[in-house]
């Protein structure tokens, strides 16, 4: 198998040997001050010189490791280049990356490709792992049932269809801090071995990308050309709007016909996700109004609050998002609710913070953090004005 290939590589090219009662053979050991002369029982200074350069040998035999891990399964590759500059700065003595092993490295790993998931634009990196994304929406993702079985559910679907007719588009809406941006990294990230990094993943931020109302026209050429790069290099693109209420007119319509309908023989998909706090304050009050009558916000349904949704973003004034042909010609596949969150959802937020950086905590240190935030509306406070966007840095506090 592969592993024993590499294996037969390594020693090869490495080297090994132990010390024994006979003396090692001829090569790259020198002869230490003192040392015993060739031939010679072995004393305490030729095994200490063979033990140090042993050392060097498995160091090197690493290094082949690392440097193959890096090449056939894109892992590791950051340690490798600190390696390598560490090398650069202080080589090993009597040893160096020989160029006859790197070249053989290039061989097996083009091996390797050959019947493996290898390739140089990224693609290979796909996985679709919808289950995992449908596992950590659910134990990650607090206060969304909607978001949840609506994100889930459409890729899902997408992903299956032999022959989708458009791409996939969804428009998240909610206050900030309610989780459209996680769920939209998480999506990356469970569609992507390298999830935002990938080849195949571009993120537009509109006050980020394109601040200068001035130089619209060279966004729009700039942007055409950095979706259709990515498209022709990718066969399933993620494409990702932040702050997509801010978004010009012309940018939208520069969009515009990646998203519409598409050659029935073209194997492309794409997947385009925008970002708004638009409708926002439409979700709050559905919401509210829930609580108030003593349903619980479990009982919202996606068919009311899409309806409230998009005649909300149909009757906004002066916002080129709302009134684009994205709404016009029905090319948002679902416009998905963020609901607000409420204090115990803040809680969950505070325990997955102090989990993720290893920090110890109490119920008490959780009810310590949610209260430092702010709840609105003023009679009720009943939902964090803040969502959980401030809640990572609210644990600051409690460090040692």
């Amino acid at each position: 198998g592969l592993g024993c290939c590499v294996l037969v590589l390594l020693l090869l090219l490495g080297g090994s040997g132990s010390p024994g009662t006979t003396p090692p053979p001829r090569g790259p050991w020198p002869q230490e001050p003192g040392a015993e002369p060739e031939g010679a029982p072995w004393g305490r200074g030729r095994y200490e010189a063979v033990k140090k350069h042993l050392g060097a040998v498995g160091a090197l035999s690493k290094q082949y490791w690392r440097y193959l891990a890096c090449r056939v399964w894109q892992e590791g590759c950051e340690e490798e280049e600190k390696q390598q500059e560490g090398r650069e700065a202080s080589p090993i003595p009597s040893w160096s990356f020989p160029l006859v092993g790197q070249d053989y490295l290039e061989i097996l790993s083009a091996w390797y490709c050959s019947f493996g998931k290898c390739c140089e634009t990224g693609d290979c990196r796909i996985i679709n792992n919808i289950t995992g994304l449908e596992a950590d929406l659910s134990g990650q993702l607090h206060g969304q049932h909607l978001a949840k079985a609506v994100v889930v559910r459409a890729v899902r679907g997408f992903l299956q269809s032999p022959r989708p007719q458009k791409a996939l588009v969804l428009s998240f809406h909610g206050w900030s801090g309610t989780g459209k941006n996680f769920v939209a990294r998480m999506v990356a990230s469970h569609l992507y071995r390298d999830g935002l990094k990938s080849d195949c993943v571009r993120v537009f931020v509109s006050l980020l990308h394109f601040p200068h109302h001035n130089y619209v026209d060279s966004y729009k050429a700039q942007l055409h050309r950095q979706i259709s790069e990515t498209l022709q290099r990718c066969r399933q693109a993620l494409l990702i709007f932040d702050e997509a209420e801010k978004l010009h007119s012309s940018l939208l319509d520069a969009i515009r016909p990646f998203m519409a309908q598409q050659d029935s023989e073209d194997q492309q998909r794409s997947i385009f996700l925008f970002l708004s706090n638009l409708g926002g304050n439409t979700i709050n009050e559905v919401a509210l109004d829930f609580w108030r009558a003593g349903w619980a916000r479990e009982e919202i349904s996606l068919e009311l609050l899409e309806q409230r949704l998009r005649r909300e973003l149909q009757e906004a004034a002066e916002n080129s998002y709302a009134h684009s042909h994205l709404l016009r010609e029905n090319l948002i596949d679902f416009v998905v609710p963020f609901l607000p969150l409420e204090y115990h959802h803040v809680k969950l937020c505070a325990r997955d913070a102090f989990l993720a950086r290893g920090i110890p905590y109490t119920e008490a240190t959780l009810d310590e953090v949610a209260q430092m935030m702010v709840f609105v509306p003023k009679e009720e406070k009943l939902f964090s004005a803040q969502g959980c966007k401030s809640v990572p840095q609210r644990i600051n506090y409690f460090l040692p």
